[in-house]
């Protein structure tokens, strides 16, 4: 009965969006930087931080601090910690910003569209989270 209740708690602690993001967290944390950190050949590793591509030995190190980020991350969803609602917000704008600056700085044909389309998705969801900085009470 115990782990019933756990579940139905962390099912209901935070909005359906907020839901999405934790479960991100948790694919970044456990699926994806393992591999991209420990398998994933160094020629072929790169990592973007503030919309700049970084490669090689960089890109290894920009691996493992996104590592510990989504691992934090992952914690402080998962118990809604005080903690993490600036750090979410800080983390959500920073990666809005990275994705404008990355569309601005890619050489593509065409105007930087999908850019500020996906930028706008961050800021829309930095903004959701400002909302409900409530429920981050542990």
């Amino acid at each position: 009965m115990r782990i019933k209740t756990a579940v139905q708690h962390q099912l209901t602690a935070r909005p359906w969006w907020m839901q999405l993001l934790l479960a991100f967290c948790i694919f970044m944390t456990f699926v994806y930087l393992p591999w991209d950190v420990l398998i994933k050949p160094l020629q072929k590793d790169q990592e973007v931080w503030f919309g700049v591509l970084f490669t090689g030995w960089f890109a290894k190190l920009g691996g493992l601090l996104h590592w510990l980020v989504y691992g934090a991350a992952t914690y402080g969803y998962l118990k809604m910690k005080s903690w993490m609602h600036p750090w979410s917000l800080i983390y959500l704008l920073q990666v809005a910003f990275g994705m404008f600056v990355w569309s601005l700085i890619q050489e593509r044909d065409g105007v930087p569209a999908e850019g500020f389309f996906v930028a706008s998705l961050f800021l829309l969801l930095a903004h959701f989270s400002w909302r409900e900085r409530g429920r981050f009470i542990g």
